[in-house]
């Protein structure tokens, strides 16, 4: 991989022709080992990649800078949502990943990229699960919006998320469903994290692919 970002690689245990592959993006102040035991269940049967953030954002990294809650820097944000395209592309040629079977997992700032990806990528991306996240309000007036229709995107969030406001995940949930795309959406007696349940529900929508 020429990818920039430092990250961790699993492969299934039955390697056997093209396998479908899940990308991890980690909330600010986190790491690449953050999310990888979300996905535990899938590690036999999935490529899983968990990207680090470029940024040092003590104790840990973020993958853009922001001047308040909600309000990404866009030169940061632009920059870095091209290079995790170009990543999950280069990771599809050289592991000869499904290109039909390719899905995103963020936390926080890792959904709010997550979710953008979707919009950005189109058919590249078949599901996404966003926890605690949004879409900045550039990505949906600026970008070049491609067709979801054919995506599934679990979307959650907490009903005392004192970190980003719990309409923006309804927000989120409803924007997504007016570009046709399949939403599952859920809400948990949580702040900004992911409860037990929140984990079973997204091991559960996974595992319907």
């Amino acid at each position: 991989m020429k990818s920039p970002f430092t990250f961790t690689h699993t492969t299934p245990t039955a390697e056997s022709g093209k396998q479908p592959a899940i990308f991890l993006l980690h909330g600010m102040g986190s790491n690449e080992e953050d999310l990888p035991q979300l996905v535990q269940d899938f590690k036999d049967s999935h490529h899983i990649f968990s990207l680090r953030g470029p940024i040092v954002s003590k104790p840990g990294y973020s993958y853009f800078t922001i001047e308040e809650i909600g309000k990404p820097i866009r030169s940061v944000f632009d920059e870095v949502l091209t290079y995790i395209q170009s990543f999950i592309h280069e990771a599809i040629a050289e592991f000869g990943l499904d290109e039909e079977q390719i899905y995103i997992l963020g936390f926080s700032q890792g959904a709010i990229l997550a979710q953008s990806l979707a919009v950005t990528m189109g058919d590249v991306i078949r599901g996404v699960v966003a926890l605690s996240g949004y879409v900045p309000d550039f990505v949906k007036t600026d970008y070049e919006i491609r067709a979801v229709d054919h995506l599934n995107i679990f979307i959650s969030h907490g009903e005392y998320d004192y970190i980003i406001p719990p309409h923006w995940g309804r927000e989120s949930k409803e924007y997504f469903e007016s570009l046709d795309a399949n939403v599952t959406f859920k809400s948990y007696n949580d702040g900004h994290g992911v409860t037990p349940e929140n984990h079973q529900d997204l091991v559960a929508f996974l595992r319907q692919f």
